[in-house]
């Protein structure tokens, strides 16, 4: 059989392995400062568990099966589901829960730029609270993960459910054409407003009410001015009215976090899946990066109670690590790299002296990258190996050196060479290494 990747899978070399645990390392970082707390749940999902969560569109994109017991098992979907799961089967948890999850999920989707069959999401949750400030969090999360990752021109799009089902009460939209209709405005960033306009004719919307829903586009200005335009769109239905009241407050918590964070109520966003009651979060980097929404999220209330037998509020945001990895390469921002700072060479007769003193550079260099080379070789042969592995400073020990208690080192950067006492030599590595 030819040796191959399943479509919509892929491998990751050590160098891109490197590139994504450094990134998700900040990532980790930042949900910790925030006071977040790791969260482990299985792959597998009984199928039930997951069926009727994302809307039929979601639902046609989950791997599910028969295992050898009988039983019709799913790939998780995403991390959010598993977290309801999780809450509704432990009552005695101390709310509000906050929880961070990174992990692998699985969809049946057409594979493109950026976007696989399996990939990583990095999520986080604030669980039994139903406030403007949890409502915040996320999105002043989201803001400085990015802003870690060295990114500075992303745009956090929020809204509220609410007033999106307040705006469609108001036009007298059929209940059972809520749901396609909210699609259809979702997807206002990607077509035009002629598009939007037919795709609302065909899920049997009138003329006045396709223009009312295609102004949600043209309005525009400072937040406050947003809210009051998008306000009047709805006609000032309660339902509109709370959500514009709800999210003027959070983002006043917004800016008094975050000043100047570039973060814009965008009444067509609707997120596609079905579970969300609140606010709802998109953020999306510019067009040369080529990829669509990055982090992405929002209020579930309902979704808990369905496991936990009674209502729980809950609030949170998911970033897609693979999408970032494939922004930022496209960039430049994200190049392969290694783990390796340093590598001893081995030389025919100093083997056991070799292996000692790297053994005392990764107790002294405080976990970086110590290796050294398998077998004694050519020294050609070890620099071409230390050049094409990007490895930045050789230490060795030949005779010579052994004798006078020294060691060559040489930085690739520089090209520079000197005979270090070994008694210095984690010092003078170290130095090197803090210079690059």
């Amino acid at each position: 059989m030819k040796p191959q990747v399943l479509k919509g899978f892929r491998d990751y070399a050590p160098e891109e392995m490197v590139v994504r645990q450094g990134m998700m390392d900040k990532v980790r970082a930042v949900f910790e400062s925030f006071g977040f707390m790791p969260l482990h749940t299985p792959a597998l999902e009984y199928a039930e568990l997951l069926l009727g969560k994302y809307g039929d569109e979601g639902e046609k994109l989950l791997y599910k099966f028969e295992d050898q017991g009988g039983r019709m098992v799913a790939l998780r979907y995403d991390l959010t589901v598993p977290l309801a799961r999780f809450v509704g089967m432990n009552p005695n948890l101390r709310f509000p829960f906050r929880r961070y999850h990174i992990a692998p999920v699985w969809r049946a989707e057409r594979p493109q730029k950026g976007r696989f069959r399996e990939f990583y999401q990095c999520d986080v949750d604030v669980v039994g609270v139903d406030s403007p400030q949890a409502d915040a969090e996320p999105i002043l999360v989201d803001c400085a993960v990015l802003e870690a990752l060295g990114l500075s021109d992303f745009r956090v799009q929020v809204n509220h459910r609410g007033f999106l089902d307040g705006l469609l009460d108001s036009l007298s939209v059929p209940r059972e054409k809520v749901v396609p209709v909210l699609r259809v405005l979702d997807k206002v960033d990607k077509i035009t407003r002629d598009e939007m306009a037919a795709l609302l004719v065909q899920e049997g919307m009138q003329a006045g009410q396709v223009e009312r829903l295609v102004g949600l586009s043209m309005i525009s200005g400072a937040n406050d001015e947003r809210l009051a335009q998008a306000l009047e769109l709805a006609g000032r239905h309660p339902k509109a009215q709370g959500a514009v009241e709800r999210l003027g407050k959070v983002l006043r918590v917004v800016e008094a976090s975050h000043p100047g964070a570039p973060v814009w109520f965008t009444p067509s966003v609707a997120r596609g899946l079905d579970y969300y009651t609140g606010i709802v979060y998109e953020t999306f980097l510019p067009p040369q990066y080529g990829v669509g929404s990055v982090m992405s999220g929002g209020r579930y209330d309902q979704l808990l109670g369905t496991f936990a037998g009674r209502e729980i509020p809950a609030v949170g945001i998911s970033l897609g690590i693979d999408r970032l990895v494939a922004a930022l390469s496209s960039q430049g921002g994200a190049t392969g790299a290694t783990v390796t700072g340093v590598l001893v060479c081995c030389m025919e007769g100093t083997e056991t002296q070799a292996a000692s003193v790297a053994a005392e550079l990764r107790r002294g260099l405080g976990g970086r990258g110590v290796e050294l080379y398998p077998e004694p070789a050519r020294m050609k042969k070890q620099l071409e190996y230390a050049d094409k592995a990007g490895i930045p400073v050789i230490v060795v020990l030949g005779q010579q050196e052994l004798e006078t208690g020294t060691a060559a080192v040489k930085s690739l950067r520089t090209g520079t060479q000197e005979r270090v006492a070994l008694s210095g030599l984690a010092a003078h590595v170290a130095g090197l290494l803090e210079a690059r």
